[in-house]
């Protein structure tokens, strides 16, 4: 790969040191300006960047192992350079270690750092004769530091979930926030399998003729969403354009599937950006309202809604922290997707981990709440309410759930009708695990109707991102 390849993913580092962007959105805006470059060359700028960001914990324990110089008192351009050179030689066995400490240097030189090349030369060239060695903190006598490096997670982040899921677990946990995170396809219920077939080898077709090795697979729980492993310009792809299909996790239709949403019914989805929930429960629903606060991201609901031709479904501005008293009782299933710390999709926005703290916690369960406060009369007597997140938190999950139940007229009611039973299977084993886990605190939230009205999903265990549903009845 060229010193110019690698200049396009520290220049994206940097930006993202500045916080000027969420990873996600920035590297796929990167991808995008540079579309011209080879597939090969845009994996790499793809891999680089979201790895350098995904182990950075790790790669600063190491460098200052290594340097004499703290990570935290380098310049910024010199920290962002020996952390994307560290990835590729600890990570990326097809660059050779030469070549990363080369490229390091030219760049080095290249952006007016002359008299620090030398210094980027030692450090990277010492991390090749010793990376095969490298220091972990001791297991035994510091247990959250010695996650908190081996899988690049926030050490506070890490004492949480030992304590509310035990040490088991939370290394599971932490180990399934790693893996690979494909793309997810969710195709529109209105195509028979045999449609969904011949979309699917279009897709696989096209994509060997451009050279890309791309891998689908059903998901495990429903027979309409896939993964696709090794794909890029989604916007390409045969039956995109037409509507065929939309991008959505499984996690994020299972929520909708626990609504159990009929023909006929009347859906207000209250916060729906980017607008996958609304999309599914239009395909079941008689109509759907799709709320959310600004205009640009009524404009993306907008945009898939035509693409996906959902006529049913109709897209307003609205400020969820308002109550709305023309809703008041209308809706047969309102879809509380709230705002949240996102800790369950850190394997796709890899920077969230540095961003979230304990206080932007405690400030994002009280937009939830004030979200709660104004949204739950909008059901119907008898109608359902489908909380739901995108964490692995328990304050904005389990917490949240038995707050909206103390304080509103709402009663748990059980999901196991609407899902599926290798979910239901692999739920009851994690409860399982649980009972013998995590503190006395959590283990009395494993008992009781709340229980049944909710399911976290965990990577590492289900086949999904880390993602929380709970249904509730309006009594």
């Amino acid at each position: 790969m060229s010193e110019n390849i690698r200049e396009i993913v520290l220049d994206t580092l940097l930006t993202l040191e500045r916080e000027e962007e969420f990873s996600n959105r920035l590297i796929k805006a990167v991808l995008d300006k540079y579309d011209y470059l080879s597939f090969q060359e845009k994996s790499f700028i793809k891999r680089v960047a979201e790895g350098t960001i995904e182990r950075q914990i790790e790669l600063d324990y190491y460098l200052n192992h290594i340097s004499s110089v703290p990570v935290r008192k380098m310049k910024p351009l010199i920290r962002c350079l020996l952390r994307m050179s560290a990835y590729q030689i600890l990570y990326m066995n097809a660059i050779p270690d030469s070549a990363a400490c080369n490229e390091a240097c030219k760049l080095a030189d290249k952006r007016k750092f002359h008299n620090l090349k030398g210094f980027v030369n030692a450090v990277l060239r010492k991390l090749t004769t010793e990376k095969e060695a490298l220091p972990l903190p001791d297991r035994e006598k510091e247990p959250a530091l010695f996650l908190s490096v081996k899988y690049s997670m926030p050490e506070w982040l890490v004492e949480r979930w030992l304590f509310e899921y035990g040490s088991h677990i939370t290394e599971t946990l932490l180990e399934g926030l790693l893996q690979i995170h494909q793309v997810s396809l969710r195709f529109s219920m209105k195509l028979s399998e045999e449609e969904r077939e011949k979309y699917l080898s279009a897709i696989t077709e096209q994509k060997r003729a451009e050279g890309q090795n791309t891998v689908i697979r059903q998901s495990a729980y429903l027979p309409y969403v896939y993964t696709v492993d090794n794909i890029d310009g989604i916007e390409t792809l045969p039956g995109f354009s037409e509507g065929v299909f939309t991008v959505q996790d499984v996690s994020s239709a299972l929520a909708v599937e626990a609504a159990g949403i009929s023909a006929g019914d009347f859906v207000v989805d209250v916060c729906a950006a980017p607008g996958g929930k609304s999309l599914l429960a239009a395909e079941r629903a008689g109509r759907v309202l799709a709320r959310d606060v600004s205009e640009a991201k009524c404009a993306m609901i907008e945009e898939n809604i035509e693409r996906m031709k959902a006529d049913n479904v109709t897209v307003q501005v609205y400020d969820a922290t308002r109550q709305d008293g023309g809703l008041t009782e209308q809706a047969d299933v309102v879809l509380l997707d709230v705002p949240c710390s996102g800790l369950g999709v850190i394997g796709k926005k890899r920077d969230i981990k540095y961003r979230v703290s304990e206080e932007s916690l405690a400030e994002i369960t009280a937009l939830q709440r004030r979200i709660v406060e104004n949204s739950w009369q909008y059901v119907k007597k008898g109608g359902i309410l489908l909380y739901s997140t995108c964490t692995i938190n328990r304050a904005e999950n389990e917490d949240m759930v038995q707050w909206i139940l103390d304080n509103f007229p709402f009663r748990a009611e059980p999901v196991w009708e609407y899902l599926p039973k290798r979910l239901l299977a692999e739920r009851k084993r994690v409860c399982s695990l649980l009972a013998n886990a995590g503190s006395d605190a959590v283990k009395q939230y494993l008992s009781g109707e709340v229980q049944e009205a909710c399911v976290q999903l965990l990577p590492g265990y289900m086949e999904a991102d880390g993602f929380f549903f709970a249904r509730l009845r309006r009594s």
